[in-house]
């Protein structure tokens, strides 16, 4: 972003409504041009997404469009702020948990992090394309950083330094961008719309890969024995699809000794 973008921005997403500097009254709202691109970018990627193309499905010119959302730079990150999940819906998470009894009433630390990436995950499927844009350095909205809120409120009271409980969350949101990263390139790249994330034919990513690999290695498996006596062991037992929990409770494991550690 440039600094003329940066500061749009920041008005558009934390400033008060602005009414358009000329032109006739008012017609459009801030949320509406949002989820219209929104609704695209599901559709088609963040490619699919042009100032042209939002006026067209609001069905206004792309000059009244400009009066409203300076360039396409501003409407992605009031894309993102519109399709983000609400941080509040953490709480149904936490009381569903629970109700089933895998946590305390209001979660322990442990159980509010679990919470927070499968709710971030989740976000990721239902919107492929935030995971594209929501890297590098732009401006954050409130929702985007009620999220980041939520997850270091999580960490409070673990004995961790501001740093390494900033450190923390972003090792697990790189875990869950890992993850739906691949899971969006298995099922087709950048193009993927919203819930792409299941893999050719249905299949889930990690699924279709065993497939993928299992042929390969039914004529070159004496090549690579400790893989094909993984994917045997895979193919008996089961156990493939749990990339995103399995990495997750490891990481909360050493989160955890961490923890310990800061509190004898």
């Amino acid at each position: 972003m440039t600094s003329e973008q940066w500061s749009a921005a920041v008005r558009l997403l934390w400033g008060p409504p602005a009414k358009p500097a000329r032109g006739p009254k008012r017609g459009l709202t801030l949320d509406g041009i949002a989820l219209a691109g929104v609704g695209i970018a599901d559709a088609e990627g963040l490619g699919g997404v042009s100032m042209q193309r939002v006026a067209a499905e609001l069905a206004v010119t792309k000059m009244a469009l400009y009066r409203y959302v300076p360039g396409k730079a501003e409407l992605v990150a009031l894309m993102v702020e519109a399709a983000l999940p609400d941080p509040a819906e953490l709480d149904e998470g936490l009381e569903a948990a629970a109700a089933a009894g895998a946590a305390s009433a209001g979660g322990g630390w442990r159980e509010q992090i679990g919470v927070w990436a499968r709710g971030l995950y989740e976000g990721f499927r239902a919107h492929p394309w935030l995971l594209e844009a929501t890297v590098g350095a732009r401006v954050m909205g409130p929702r985007e950083l009620g999220w980041m809120e939520r997850a270091l409120a999580a960490l409070d009271g673990c004995g961790l330094s501001g740093a390494e409980a900033m450190d923390s969350v972003v090792l697990v949101a790189g875990h869950v961008r890992g993850i739906a990263e691949q899971e969006r390139a298995m099922a087709g790249g950048a193009g993927a719309g919203a819930g792409g994330a299941g893999g050719v034919g249905g299949e889930r990513p990690d699924a279709q890969l065993v497939v993928m690999l299992g042929e390969v290695l039914r004529t070159h498996g004496d090549d690579y024995p400790a893989l094909a006596a993984a994917l045997g062991s895979v193919a008996r037992q089961g156990g493939q699809d749990q990339a995103l929990l399995y990495g997750l409770e490891r990481i909360l494991d050493g989160l955890g000794l961490l923890v310990e550690r800061r509190g004898r």
